[in-house]
């Protein structure tokens, strides 16, 4: 190299050599393997880290009975269970009107992808889509592997590739999540009295199964044909629309570990090679640990951890379908779900639910529009963050694990939850103070090196507050009314 080439590499600096590195990485896709180590080598992208919400939604022939919960298809086959004895009521025996006959019922007459995405977009969501199959066996894509999906039947529309187009025309990242797994002995197949042991069907109830074996209570290893369909199936998605999340519920481990091995590598292999980050998430031990983001099902952790991670919970208490006798979460219970997870580390997949017209009720529209209001004001405290070096503090904890939202108590105004980006740290207060505010986490004893506070700032409001960093906390005077609902965001400078 000339003197001259070698002054201008110096020049070029570390931004320019990240630049080749990056040119480099892009020209040579890492090809995974189908092993856990060469597996392990992916990273969660940043996009994901930034963007800490979506929406995605439960919506398929299950939402025409509209009862009790998504796990209709299965439980009206269970005699003596509340959607038998609500079938026999409404549709009759379910020897003579089965779950495949709900699929001509399943219209979508007022669906819009575009207006979904807009109120998705609004509510302040970085990502979204549909629930591409759940356990029933009715996929919601124009589907090759399988007859039984919603471009041919029910719909006659490919509502994975509408949303796929509406939600990427609003900037928002596609989320696809899959329940497949669970579609092995979900219906009764061994029962001759019923539709789903008719072998024409099988394509929608799945391969027979021996009497014993349940998906709820008695799941067993399902066959090779079943885990190769069920591969086929993502990695068709994966092709035809590029998801930038792939979500899978719980249940995996019915799927032979090759099968997931050669999933997850096809798709990690994929998303390099078009330059295209994807995440994959998963449930309870169904992958091993850093080769995907762990998801935990309506729950929580109990304080911050290094790796990201995902809650997914529903916008109604009890079901993840639309159900006649909705229990909706108010938005300030959804605000406040989303500010602990965030700082956390995490981020929050909302699930809504629209009727099996394609509507999204008006209860569940007024709170993402309550969620989308407080984002649009206090939004740099969550986008973009990243956790400080306490979550959070105050009297109320979240339980850790899946399924814990429930033995969450509501949060106090001396609940605070902490985020940072920049130079800037986020003191998110869980409800209206009365007058002053005491964060003792930035207090003088409890501060490290260069953490004296030089400015505090409430969003929303428009001059400086007056604080004091006192010994055991720092008190900060609130203004006499509150700029918003549901939570109350603090920009803390402090000095350089």
């Amino acid at each position: 190299m000339s003197r001259r080439s070698l002054i201008g590499a110096i020049v070029v600096g570390a931004a320019g050599a990240h630049s080749l590195a990056r040119a480099a990485a892009a020209a040579k896709p890492i090809r995974y393997q189908p092993t856990w180590d060469s597996l392990r080598q992916h990273r969660t992208p940043d996009w994901f880290r930034d963007a800490k919400f979506g929406i995605y939604f439960h919506w398929g022939p299950y939402s025409v009975p509209a009862f009790e919960n998504e796990w209709y298809s299965r439980n009206m086959y269970i005699e003596g269970s509340n959607a038998y004895k609500h079938h026999l009521a409404t549709y009759g025996h379910p020897s003579k009107f089965g779950y495949k006959d709900f699929i001509p019922l399943f219209t979508a007459a007022k669906f819009s992808a575009d207006h979904w995405a807009d109120l998705f977009h609004e509510a302040g969501a970085r990502f979204a889509g549909p629930v591409a199959e759940h356990a029933d066996g009715f996929a919601m894509w124009n589907s090759s592997v399988t007859k039984w999906n919603a471009a041919r039947m029910g719909p006659k529309r490919d509502v994975v590739g509408q949303m796929a187009a509406a939600v990427r025309r609003r900037g928002m990242k596609l989320v696809t999540t899959f329940h497949h797994s669970w579609n092995y002995a979900w219906y009764p197949t061994w029962d001759t009295r019923y539709d789903v042991s008719d072998p024409r069907y099988s394509g929608l109830y799945g391969p027979p199964v021996p009497r014993g074996v349940d998906a709820a209570t008695n799941p067993q290893p399902a066959p090779l044909s079943f885990c190769g369909i069920w591969q086929r199936k993502v990695q068709e998605v994966i092709d035809r629309y590029r998801p930038d999340l792939i979500y899978f519920d719980s249940h995996l481990t019915v799927i032979e570990e090759a099968h997931r091995r050669s999933l997850l590598a096809y798709c990690y292999s994929k998303a390099d090679e078009w330059g295209h980050p994807v995440v994959v998430t998963y449930k309870d031990a169904d992958l091993p640990e850093g080769v995907a983001v762990l998801d935990l099902e309506r729950g929580h952790v109990e304080n911050l951890t290094p790796q990201p991670w995902m809650t997914d919970t529903s916008i109604d208490r009890n079901s993840w379908c639309h159900v006649a006798n909705a229990d909706y979460r108010s938005a300030t219970w959804l605000v406040h779900t989303l500010i602990d997870v965030v700082s956390k580390n995490g981020c929050l997949l909302l699930d809504v639910a629209p009727t099996a017209e394609g509507e999204i009720p008006e209860a569940q529209v007024e709170r993402l529009m309550s969620m989308g209001r407080w984002l649009k004001l206090n939004g740099e405290a969550i986008y973009g963050t990243r956790p400080w070096r306490l979550y959070g503090e105050g009297p109320t904890r979240a339980g850790g694990g899946a399924f814990t939202e429930e033995q969450t108590r509501e949060f106090t105004p001396q609940d605070i939850r902490f985020t940072t980006k920049g130079h800037a740290l986020y003191a998110i207060v869980l409800g209206w103070p009365r007058t002053r505010l005491a964060i003792r986490s930035l207090g003088q004893a409890a501060a490290q090196a260069g953490e004296r506070v030089m400015d505090v700032r409430l969003l929303g409001h428009r001059t400086p507050l007056t604080f004091h960093q006192e010994a055991d906390a720092l008190l900060v005077d609130m203004p006499a009314q509150p700029p918003c609902e549901h939570a109350y965001v603090l920009r803390v400078t402090m000095e350089r």
